[in-house]
């Protein structure tokens, strides 16, 4: 791991992308690394633009934004634009396959995110698929500790579904080079 790996989640108010940021943070520290999760949202409580940034260290934090994350998740077009067409080359962009990126010259990682969780469960866990695909790529925590994590997060009565979810995105992982 790096001294420091820097996280963008962008997405639409509603997605789950602020829990996802939380449980992400709470899996890094639960292996003994230091993190940091801040937050944004427009005014809307749903549908407006969303983002949670997340520094994972094995040193102090000095500063608790991502500056240039390694590690940019865009569920929607609105964030692509926002936040991918101009993220850094070396960002790892990562979007759900419904992301329109057409007319961006910018390499991006497509994943079925969306899909697989109205498909295979319920769109509410789209933001957990997104989350184990993130941690899968990344190799930044282990899949225990992102499910400890998640498990501490979510409703009563839905662990085995965010379970089932949580290695989905481990599975996408997998297939995507």
């Amino acid at each position: 791991m790096a001294e420091r790996t820097e996280f963008r989640l962008s997405g639409s108010g509603g997605q789950g992308i602020i829990t996802a940021g939380i449980v992400l943070a709470e899996a890094a520290i639960l292996e003994g690394k230091n993190a940091i999760q801040t937050q944004s949202y427009g005014p809307e409580a749903r549908g407006g633009a969303s983002k949670a940034e997340v520094v994972i260290s094995l040193g102090e934090i000095d500063y608790p934004k991502a500056t240039v994350p390694n590690y940019l998740l865009c569920l929607t077009s609105e964030a692509f634009r926002l936040f991918g067409a101009d993220a850094p080359e070396e960002t790892v962009v990562i979007v759900d396959a419904f992301v329109d990126t057409e007319g961006s010259s910018r390499k991006v990682i497509s994943v079925p995110i969306i899909q697989t969780a109205q498909s295979d469960f319920k769109p509410i866990v789209a933001n957990v698929i997104a989350l184990g695909f993130l941690v899968a790529y990344s190799e930044i925590v282990t899949q225990e500790a992102a499910e400890t994590a998640l498990l501490r997060r979510i409703p009563k009565g839905t662990e085995e579904l965010n379970k089932k979810a949580l290695a989905a995105g481990f599975a996408l992982a997998k297939t995507a080079g």
